[in-house]
Formats: structure tokens, C-alpha cells, sequence
């Protein structure tokens, strides 16, 4: 079952009942109800959104990602369950004793994936993908001869067709637009980390004292040319696409729903990450050596 997304950008206030989740509108004084169980993603872009605790409480215990939005309107912080996983224990002693060679393994696969989703991106829109082709097939373990960075230069400097562009957090538009769509692709990755059992925080190859979610830092590296098509095609339908509109917004989020291709299956890209932390699950046990990614489609 595809969970829902439920995104707040007027005043509401949350509180629960009976597994339910009851939304009140401060304006209106309309009332809403979900059930909590359905519930994969709540945003919550408003500052005068209030909530009780049990709402923290009830989402924690039914593994919901809780993306709080600053007074920008851009994502500043998620909220996880700390016990999202019968096996939490047996799985972080795997992952925590897994090996630098296996973990060098899987981010040589991990960036080999990116690098071929970024050329399928170029195949779709019409661009010479053979650049990308041989980043991808040049990548070692621990991707030592950083492949990552080469691709990254080519793509970026022809992804929007602008010899101009520079990919930063803090650069212009559409970098903003970008930024939106990693933060909830990175929100569905540690969601699912967590459901697997994972420690969000222990990376494979990202390490920084400062972040708690290196892990899903590197497992989404694959998954971020899902975010890029969607700002290709609003960049292309919206003259004023640096305007983070509700409908730009909403089109962002539905990254999460977008089908992806795992395997010869189609998926929505939410189930298709759990397979994805599932699968790293069994590489930590040494049942696995790949770990499954999509391809963009």
C-alpha cells in the first residue's frame, strides 16, 4: 500500500483520536480526519500549525517522516522514529561491524547507479548520454578516482542548458527547487533506513559529526535524477519556476509516488526505496552483494 502525503501550509491544529488523525482548520474551524496507519509523509510549512503530543507520538510509532519547513518555506528538519524495526538491534550490529571493503563495494555500486540514472535522464531528454556512459563504467571501489565529481561537472552543464549553472545549497534558481525535492527524497530514504532497521546516521561513505542522516545521504545519490526530471519539467512549464508555488511544491512531494523501474517491475519510487534498504539490509548480513537500485524511466 502507497502511503499518503499530507502537506500543511495554512494553520491547522493536529491532535489525535482513536488512530485517527484530526485536523482542525484555524481559519475555518473545519474538521478533517486520517487514519494515522495510512500516512507515509506529513510537511508541515506554516509557522501557527500547532499539534499535540500524541500526534508526535502516534506518527512516531507508525513510522511517518515529520518534514518541518522554516519561515522561507523551505524544509529545515525531519522528525523519525528511533524504533522502527522488530530487528533493530541484530541489523545495527551488522551495520555497524560491516567491513571498509564491503563499504567501499556498495558506494562504487551506489555511484555507478547515480552516474547510469543521470545518463538515462540525458537519453530522455534528447542529450548525448556517451559522456556519462564511460564516468559510469570507470568507477572503482570507494569510487577512489572520484568519477562522482567528473559526471557531476558534465551534467550540470548541460542538464538545464546553461553553460552558467552551478549546483549549490545556497546558489541561484533552480537550486532552491532542487533543494525542496532532495529534502523530501532524502525524508523517504531515512523513513525507510529506519524501517529496515538501519542507523540513519552510519554511512558508507558520508561522514560528518554534524549529520544525522549520512546514510541516507548515500543511499539516495542514485535517486536524485527522480528530483532532477521533475525541476527539468517545471523549469520548462514555469517562465517564474523560481517562485516556489503550492502546485510547484506538489509536484516536488509527488516524487515519492513517481513509478520507477526496479528491475523488469515497475514501482512507485516509496515502495522502490524500501526494496532498496531492504536489499543493503542482506549486503550489512553478507546474503547480498548488490544493492538494488531503480533506473529512471
Amino acid at each position: 500500500m502507497i502511503k499518503q502525503t499530507l502537506y500543511f501550509s495554512n494553520p491547522f491544529h493536529l491532535s489525535t483520536n482513536l488512530s485517527q488523525l484530526i485536523i482542525t482548520s484555524k481559519e475555518s474551524g473545519e474538521i478533517k480526519q486520517r487514519p494515522i496507519e495510512d500516512i507515509g509523509f506529513v510537511i508541515l510549512d506554516h509557522q501557527e500549525i500547532t499539534f499535540t503530543q500524541s500526534v508526535i507520538q502516534e506518527l512516531a510509532e507508525n513510522n511517518v517522516a515529520v518534514v518541518f519547513c522554516d519561515k522561507t518555506h523551505h524544509p529545515s528538519s525531519m522528525l523519525f522514529s528511533l524504533d522502527g524495526n522488530t530487528l533493530q538491534s541484530e541489523r545495527y550490529k551488522h551495520q555497524i561491524n560491516a567491513s571498509e571493503p564491503l563499504k567501499k563495494q556498495l558506494w562504487q555500486q551506489t555511484i555507478k547507479a547515480k552516474i547510469r540514472n543521470q545518463g538515462q535522464l540525458f537519453n530522455l531528454l534528447g542529450k548525448n548520454d556517451e559522456a556519462l556512459k564511460r564516468y559510469a563504467t570507470k568507477v572503482l571501489s570507494g569510487d577512489t578516482t572520484n568519477e562522482e565529481a567528473q559526471a557531476a561537472r558534465h551534467y550540470w552543464k548541460h542538464i538545464f542548458d546553461s553553460e552558467t549553472f552551478i549546483r549549490d545549497r545556497f546558489g541561484m534558481p533552480p537550486n532552491p527547487t532542487l533543494n525542496f525535492g532532495y529534502t523530501i527524497l532524502r525524508s523517504a530514504v531515512a523513513r525507510a533506513l529506519v524501517g529496515s532497521g538501519l542507523i540513519p546516521t552510519l554511512g558508507i561513505h558520508h561522514h560528518n559529526k554534524y549529520n544525522a542522516f549520512c546514510l541516507a545521504d548515500d543511499i539516495m545519490e542514485p535517486y536524485r535524477p527522480f528530483v532532477d526530471k521533475l525541476v527539468v519539467e517545471i523549469k520548462n512549464e514555469h517562465p517564474d519556476y523560481h517562485v516556489m508555488t503550492k502546485e510547484i511544491k506538489a509536484k516536488l512531494i509527488g516524487v515519492i509516488s513517481t513509478d520507477v523501474l526496479m528491475g523488469e517491475n515497475k514501482s512507485p519510487l516509496m515502495i522502490a526505496v524500501s526494496q532498496t534498504t531492504a536489499s543493503l539490509v542482506r549486503c550489512f548480513e553478507g546474503k547480498e552483494k548488490q544493492i538494488k537500485y531503480p533506473t529512471l524511466i
